[in-house]
């Protein structure tokens, strides 16, 4: 049974830092990491693929975020830099991508099977 756990979360001031971190169950070729806000939809914010760790980002945390992988642990890591206060929201963690390969699907919440529990991230002003 696939089993995603995020883990790394917290409270900071805007400017700040955090380092999120998502171990799997196994390795995959597709991970992803999403933010959901209070009263928003979920959206994507940074995708990794294949061998090579291809990156793609939400232009929101362009230059601020950074995706990365580790296959020998199962682990995908979101460094976050440079934190707003729009950066509020639960972040999760998916894995296994189902759709054809486009950048709009590879940040679309409904190209991913399987999916953590979420790790809340919460920046003051």
């Amino acid at each position: 049974q696939t089993q995603l756990v995020e883990s790394g979360g917290g409270s900071v001031q805007a400017g700040g830092s955090l380092r999120l971190t998502c171990t799997a169950s196994e390795n995959y070729y597709s991970m992803a990491w999403y933010r959901q806000a209070p009263g928003k939809e979920r959206a994507g914010v940074a995708t990794i693929r294949g061998e090579s760790s291809t990156t793609y980002y939400a232009d929101s945390v362009k230059g601020r975020f950074t995706i990365s992988k580790d296959n020998a642990k199962n682990t995908l890591y979101l460094q976050m830099s440079g934190l707003k206060p729009e950066d509020t929201a639960m972040y999760y963690c998916a894995a296994n991508f189902k759709c054809g390969l486009s950048i709009t699907n590879l940040l679309k919440p409904t190209c991913f099977n399987y999916w953590g529990q979420g790790t809340q991230v919460t920046v003051s002003s």
